[in-house]
């Protein structure tokens, strides 16, 4: 019963991003657009139904460090592109170690600013 519950939510969620996208040019742009967060709210709300809200926002903390590391990432690997003469997955998989980095990176600065007494 609860994959039949994530696969309806899942797609209820991703078809109305997608329509969403549809206002969005280029049409590559919108594809992402309607793919990524779409899922990430359906997942969410899953946790929170199922773990509790304490769980649920351990989880959304993770993807916003996630999420900024990906935008590090693909800066990254798209000043090397235009750079170099560099085929697209050598560099995307030679870089992929500073996503990683970048997102425990931000985790572990997250925590020691909590322990420091800086949060909630």
């Amino acid at each position: 019963m609860q994959e039949l519950i994530r696969f309806l939510v899942g797609g209820v969620v991703v078809s109305g991003f997608a329509a969403i996208s549809e206002c969005f040019r280029p049409k590559s742009f919108a594809g992402l657009f309607g793919a990524a967060p779409s899922i990430a709210l359906a997942t969410l709300g899953l946790t929170v139904v199922h773990s509790g809200k304490m769980f649920a926002a351990v989880e959304a903390r993770s993807m916003i460090f996630g999420a900024a590391a990906f935008v590090v990432y693909a800066c990254l690997c798209s000043r090397v592109l235009m750079g170099k003469r560099l085929s697209a997955l050598v560099v995307t998989v030679m870089l992929l170690p500073v996503w990683f980095g970048v997102s425990f990176g931000l985790m572990f600065l997250f925590r020691l600013f909590l322990s420091a007494g800086g949060g909630a």
